[in-house]
């Protein structure tokens, strides 16, 4: 069966002295990216075994992808750790993941506090890298794990789940049959590739044959300047870095494709984006950790239907249920439930190490989205999961934030909503019952909470309205904040 790297070696038969990465700096032939990538799963394969999970502790970079697509390649699993995470939430998610190995640098080996993990700095790992044979001759099956990545839960809590290679080959098939994205093309990684949009953007290329140009931190300037200066034909984005690129005023006149997911992309945004890229196809698509692909709305196509999310990709099917499990009618709203081949294998249980899989007994599942289709079979999403929060481009959950700020004595009770913001989509608003200073409570959760999670208003009140059961009336509260009953 074929991995997320079984085309490698086809292409150095191929394209050779194809470009496979341009950075700013540095560029890798495909000749070069196989004989590396062989590398460093050989130098995996020495030190680890099949199947354990390979903690990536890395800046954006070359060497982020080298390590990524040779643990995959070496039957391993590789464990992505975000750079901007704070130490407590970097050690959840190594408790969760126990990786066998931490690989990291100098700059970044202080921030992992435990002691329990063996760490290895990059600088010393690509010595013995350079040293291992440039093939590789083992055999790794499509079913096997190789990507961990990390959600959250309604609690806030870390959740970490398990993606196969079958399932990022079946998305690939998307990329070429429903974005027609291939060999030919050259494509724009501008943001952190800790994110799957982007990671995945960077992982499908590299498999189909193309050339991706990737910054090593988003600057809206530097990405025009790449597209202007590069034969760029694909541009990966969320929603704000869109507008952050608008704010340039810079005109693009060539044939460009942007790809989009994250967060809602608003009707004025991609009109004006429309207006600066004046040759552009543009693709938003709906999806998620545990599904992959959902589906996606094309600008050319589907210009009657910019309210919904699109229509399913090729492989997708789509069901909305009643809480009864049977199935609605056109227009009407229920949970989202999806199957395909892409779906992800589970999440790790925290205390055995297995992987527990939501599916149904027939193969579908839902992330409890809520959302209805039309009559032409197009998906609307009328609510994300539960509370949580979409700040561009980027899942909040109220309660983790919530869990901090009831840290502080002086606070009674802590409510965190979205609020509706043009740029970002959502914002995180903290609602306090209580006599803790603003200054204080923001100080707290610079402490503890990476800085998208920190809220960006902050309201003091007598009382936070409730439901009949004694909850916390959540969507309530966001009401009243969006109508300014409620007054910071």
């Amino acid at each position: 069966m074929p991995t997320i790297t079984s085309s490698y070696q086809q292409q150095v038969i191929d394209n050779p002295e194809k470009i496979a990465i341009q950075t700013a700096s540095q560029a890798v032939t495909y000749r070069d990216w196989n004989t590396v990538v062989c590398k460093t799963a050989n130098w995996l394969h020495s030190i680890t075994a099949t199947r354990d999970a390979i903690g990536i502790f890395m800046p954006n970079s070359i060497a982020f992808l080298q390590l990524f697509t040779g643990a995959a390649m070496a039957g391993r699993i590789a464990a992505t750790f975000d750079v901007k995470w704070k130490p407590k939430e970097l050690e959840q998610r190594l408790v969760i993941s126990s990786p066998s190995v931490i690989i990291t640098t100098v700059e970044l080996a202080d921030r992992i506090r435990s002691t329990e993990f063996t760490i290895i700095i990059w600088e010393d790992a690509l010595k013995r890298i350079l040293q291992c044979d440039s093939l590789w001759s083992e055999s790794v099956s499509g079913e096997m794990p190789f990507y961990m990545g990390f959600t959250s839960g309604t609690t806030g809590a870390p959740k970490a789940f398990i993606r196969s290679h079958d399932s990022w080959i079946a998305s690939f098939g998307c990329s070429l049959h429903d974005f027609h994205i291939g060999e030919t093309d050259h494509v724009l990684i501008p943001g952190a590739l800790i994110h799957s949009h982007f990671l995945y953007g960077a992982i499908s290329i590299l498999y189909l044959g193309g050339t991706i140009y990737l910054l090593d931190k988003f600057s809206p300037l530097l990405a025009l300047n790449f597209i202007k200066n590069h034969p760029i034909t694909v541009l990966y984005v969320v929603p704000t870095m869109a507008e952050a690129m608008l704010l340039e005023g810079i005109i693009i006149d060539k044939p460009i494709q942007i790809i989009s997911s994250g967060a809602k992309w608003e009707v004025d945004s991609k009109q004006k984006i429309q207006e600066q890229f004046l040759h552009v196809k543009m693709f938003e698509f709906y999806g998620a950790s545990e599904l992959s692909f959902v589906s996606f709305l094309c600008n050319d196509s589907d210009k009657d239907k910019l309210g919904s999310v699109g229509k399913p990709f090729h492989n997708v099917e789509i069901q909305i249920r009643h809480t009864h499990l049977d199935e609605t009618s056109a227009r009407e709203v229920g949970t989202i439930f999806v199957r395909s081949p892409m779906l992800f294998d589970g999440y790790i249980h925290p205390g055995s190490r297995s992987i527990h899989s939501i599916k149904d007994d027939n193969g579908w599942i839902t992330v409890d989205d809520m959302g209805y289709l039309d009559e032409d079979g197009y998906l609307y999403i009328v609510g994300r999961e539960k509370n949580m929060i979409l700040y561009g481009g980027v899942n909040v959950f109220p309660e983790e934030i919530e869990t901090v700020l009831l840290k502080h004595l002086d606070v009674e009770e802590a409510a965190v909503v979205g609020m509706t913001d043009p740029y970002w989509g959502q914002i995180p608003v903290a609602v306090i019952k209580g006599h803790a200073s603003k200054k204080a409570l923001k100080k707290l959760c610079m402490e503890n909470l990476s800085s998208h999670k920190i809220p960006r208003k902050w309201f003091f009140v007598e009382e936070i309205p409730h439901t009949t059961s004694g909850k916390i009336a959540r969507m309530l509260v966001q009401q009243l904040i969006e109508t300014e009953v409620i007054r910071n």
